[in-house]
């Protein structure tokens, strides 16, 4: 079996009123998809922006793709081949599509427009658009697209579901199986949507009161009562 991209060990973060995440460990296998889910408020956004450096940890150990990453800053796991996508999307609204896309370079790395654009084929033909007119799910589009665009090898993605109409958020699913398939990309997704948890999830992790309670294999995850036990306040 080969060595895991992604390795969490005792991971401790949180903020000022105290620690938000309490000895978490998991692991991600290279061309994985695994889901994390939990109730609002479990620490979900809390680990992902935890593992992209915007959180400091306070104890515990990140490795991936054979380097440690504790202690290093956001941008320096970016050009690692960490990709993230926060809840909320962000992009840059005054900027064409395009514009956004080029931020990408900022990281050091190679970006891959014709990829993008086979991807998320809207993107082409609004790339002159100021971004901030898109609709919810194309913004949605863009950001994941930003995140991608310079190749990266794992991709945070924290709620792409949320606010994006039911047929993006089948496309966004396909986009990422395909991603998976063709381009050996690893994915771990924060998301509430059982539906495209269901569809691109090859197992999850359950997190609750900031640490993992339970792992869920395909099976389980088709079980749509179990995960939303998991998922109720």
């Amino acid at each position: 079996m080969s060595d895991p991209i992604l390795s969490v060990s005792g991971l401790r973060s949180g903020y000022d009123a105290g620690d938000v995440l309490r000895e978490v460990s998991l692991s991600l296998a290279p061309t994985e998809i695994v889901g994390v889910i939990g109730r609002n408020g479990a620490g979900k956004s809390t680990l992902m922006r935890t593992l992209i450096g915007l959180l400091k940890s306070r104890g515990g150990r990140i490795h991936f793709d054979g380097a440690e990453l504790t202690g290093l800053p956001a941008e320096e796991r970016a050009r690692k081949g960490l990709g993230y996508v926060p809840q909320g999307r962000f992009i840059f609204p005054d900027l064409t599509v395009h514009e956004n896309l080029r931020t990408g370079r900022f990281i050091g790395r190679a970006l891959d427009f014709e990829l993008i654009y086979a991807t998320f084929p809207v993107l082409k033909e609004r790339r002159r658009q100021i971004a901030g007119t898109l609709s919810g799910g194309q913004q949605e589009m863009l950001a994941i697209a930003r995140a991608l665009i310079a190749g990266p090898k794992l991709l945070l993605l924290d709620e792409p579901s949320e606010g994006v109409q039911p047929s993006i958020v089948q496309e966004i699913g396909e986009a990422l199986l395909t991603l998976n398939r063709e381009r050996g990309l690893s994915v771990l997704i924060v998301e509430q949507n059982l539906d495209l948890m269901q569809h691109v999830a090859q197992r999850a992790y359950a997190l609750d009161k900031g640490g993992i309670t339970a792992e869920l294999g395909r099976e389980q995850i088709a079980d749509e009562a179990l995960l939303t036990e998991y998922l109720s306040v």
